[in-house]
């Protein structure tokens, strides 16, 4: 479309990616934009039609088809599996096609996982994957105690630091190669521990999950057991931040970069979301209380309970990566005009409502 800008969002079925969307079509510059969604369901692709955006039906494993959806966009969100590194690598061949074919330098936010930067992490790679979780710094803390190691989005030297072979690194060195050669411009959102259960026109209509992982796999969990569990003592620290909170992160990141030729990108440019922190064993209190209440518990007793290791290997696919430590701050998502609301006080209160939404399922 002329005179448009074009933008492509992956992912936009998932939890993230479906309230990035939905956030998206309430912009109050909507109009002056070609937004396409890759989608593989020609069903939801209708309904995505109806909301003033284009689907294009096609898989992200077909990597010409990727390549060749990215080469006609201006800005690409990829909100789809942050660990696809042919997919990722195909955007960018797409976007490398789009500044030789135009001149322009097309904008890539892409959404990571903070686990790459923990260095000391011993956490093996199957068991971090098996666990599904988004935005965590991991150790091998297995729930016994806490950390002191705090990751800052400002602070690239700390990031610069990795090695090349930490976890989920390699399709971020991709990116970040991609900027340095100056084909196109990254940012890069690393969530951190998302929460809330998702609302808006794409749940409505059946084409978003509408719920996160960590907080629905401990819900299941303590429902099967009657009574609330963690890994080891729960004195492990994650971050947190609610849904909406983190779409409007991408949003805030958009209008930054149209509007501040300054905005970080590449080196500069990870932006962490997080609004407080909490420990594993307040999840499992409140969890734990929301049985109670809900008549669901097996005991009357208010504290969760240490999963057996034969929990561990029924509910949680063997890993202890719950009990794993995860500390962070967004300054440099702050320093952009990110302004999140909701608190650790609201996440602990929200978790009755995932118990109730899961209890019968």
């Amino acid at each position: 479309m002329p005179g448009k800008t074009t933008i492509l969002m992956t992912g936009v079925t998932g939890y993230i990616g479906g309230t990035v969307l939905s956030h998206f079509l309430k912009h109050p510059d909507f109009s002056s934009f070609h937004v396409k969604t890759l989608v593989r369901s020609k069903e939801k692709a209708a309904k995505l039609a109806s909301l003033g955006v284009e689907p294009v039906v096609g898989s992200l494993s077909d990597e010409k088809f990727v390549e060749d959806t990215a080469a006609q966009a201006d800005v690409v969100f990829a909100m789809a599996d942050a660990d696809n590194f042919e997919a990722s690598v195909a955007i960018l061949r797409g976007l490398k096609r789009r500044n030789r074919e135009t001149g322009s330098v097309p904008i890539l936010i892409h959404t990571g996982r903070v686990s790459e930067f923990n260095p000391s992490s011993k956490i093996m790679e199957d068991e971090l994957t098996k666990s599904y979780l988004q935005g965590v710094l991991v150790d091998d803390a297995k729930g016994d105690h806490g950390t002191d190691t705090i990751y800052d989005d400002a602070n690239p030297d700390q990031i610069e630091s990795l090695p090349d072979t930490q976890l989920h690194r390699n399709v971020d060195l991709e990116v970040l190669r991609a900027d340095k050669e100056g084909y196109l411009k990254s940012y890069i959102v690393l969530p951190s521990t998302i929460w809330g259960i998702a609302t808006g026109v794409l749940v409505e209509k059946g084409i978003q999950n509408p719920h996160s992982q960590q907080v629905p796999q401990l819900v299941r969990a303590s429902l099967a057991r009657g009574r609330a569990g963690m890994v080891g003592e729960g004195k492990n620290i994650w971050p947190d931040v609610h849904i909406d909170d983190i779409a409007q992160l991408y949003i805030v990141l958009f209008d930054s970069i149209r509007k501040n030729p300054t905005t970080g990108h590449g080196r500069e440019g990870f932006y962490f979301g997080e609004t407080g922190e909490h420990t594993m064993q307040e999840v499992g209190k409140a969890i734990q209380d929301a049985l109670i209440a809900l008549g669901k518990a097996k005991t009357n007793d208010t504290e969760p309970s240490t999963f057996t290791q034969e929990e561990i290997d029924k509910y949680l696919d063997g890993s202890t990566y719950l009990g794993t430590n995860s500390r962070c701050r967004a300054n440099r998502s702050r320093s952009i005009g990110w302004k999140p609301t909701k608190t650790k006080e609201d996440f602990l209160k929200s978790i009755k409502s995932e118990v109730e939404a899961l209890m019968d399922k």
